[in-house]
């Protein structure tokens, strides 16, 4: 059931109250407020435990991701960093959603104080949230005149550059960076802005290809240096 206006501002405060008071690198374990998330957050995995389909969990995720808002903005707002796995489960899930600015939002928190993964996940905080978008964005760009957003790319980028991660996920989120470059170029059109994007290509799918050789990146490497090559030709 939705809450009232009253009640979130309430489970706000609530939330902000107990997550400054819990020290770094403690525990939220224990506090009345987290503890009662925890609760919500068990029975709603539970229900998602019993959907087969992929694209139905999304879709339930979504539906219930609006109850939790309060509760997670109260700890961005004062929490000190004491692991919370509400507020790591429910990044993840705005990032399965597909709301990337509201999934990176907690993902500066996140990062930020050092939290850790769930059970269930062996790869670091930072190493999940560059697969994640890389691989949203590379699902959207397969599509016939699919685009994405760079913006979320390029913060996402910034997010996890200190973070240790294997080089082949990082090479997929400059892959996907280079790629998003490459296809809002119309070649047809090569203009200053075309340029820009286009170098932003290379270097994006060039750092790729070092990190890990067979990214994929090569043939829109390819692609892109030609592209830059008869521009070039053409200006002069």
């Amino acid at each position: 059931m939705a809450l009232t206006l009253a009640q979130a501002n309430q489970q706000r405060k609530r939330a902000a109250i107990q997550a400054a008071e819990a020290a770094p690198a403690a525990l939220m374990e224990g506090a009345t407020g987290y503890e009662v998330q925890m609760a919500q957050l068990h029975q709603d995995q539970l229900r998602l435990s019993n959907l087969q389909s992929t694209e139905l969990k999304i879709a339930l995720k979504a539906e219930l991701l609006p109850e939790y808002v309060p509760y997670v903005d109260g700890v961005l707002s004062a929490g000190r960093g004491a692991q919370d796995d509400v507020v790591v489960t429910i990044m993840l899930w705005r990032l399965d959603a597909g709301d990337f600015a509201g999934g990176l939002d907690i993902a500066d928190y996140v990062l930020a104080h050092d939290l850790k993964m769930v059970d269930g996940f062996k790869r670091t905080v930072g190493c999940v949230i560059a697969e994640e978008v890389a691989e949203a964005a590379l699902k959207a760009l397969r599509a016939e005149g699919g685009t994405f957003d760079p913006d979320i790319l390029e913060r996402t980028r910034a997010l996890t550059e200190s973070h240790d991660m294997p080089d082949q996920a990082r090479a997929k989120l400059f892959v996907a960076i280079g790629k998003t470059a490459f296809k809002s170029v119309n070649p047809e059109l090569i203009d200053d802005q075309a340029m820009l994007q286009l170098g932003i290509a290379k270097g994006a799918l060039a750092r790729a290809i070092e990190l890990h050789d067979a990214c994929g990146g090569k043939t829109d490497l390819g692609s892109v240096e030609k592209l830059i090559k008869k521009h070039a030709g053409s200006a002069s």
